[in-house]
């Protein structure tokens, strides 16, 4: 899967320099970041481990995430079956 393009720039410096400043559980991110570069297609999402990966709805309409933790997320949009864009690490559900 290419990742196109981050919104996050921490999350940007994790996946192309291993940097962890500014990042929440860099461990699982890596672990997720790596899951998403070795997706052949988007369906790969669906199928375990996929770390709660879901379909946003409301004004999030045509968003993606998967669970970081409690409320943080990796969200995303998908360009195409092999592309991703605006990754984004996010509390979602914060005020």
């Amino acid at each position: 899967m290419e990742i196109e393009s981050f919104r996050h720039k921490p999350l940007r410096r994790l996946f192309e320099q291993g940097r962890t400043r500014g990042i929440i559980e860099p461990e699982r991110l890596r672990r997720m970041l790596a899951f998403i570069a070795l997706a052949a297609s988007f369906d790969e999402f669906h199928v375990p481990p996929n770390f709660g990966f879901h379909v946003l709805t409301g004004d999030r309409k045509g968003t993606f995430a998967m669970t970081v933790t409690k409320n943080w997320r990796l969200t995303f949009t998908k360009v195409d079956e092999q592309t991703i864009a605006d990754l984004d690490l996010e509390d979602y559900h914060g005020d």
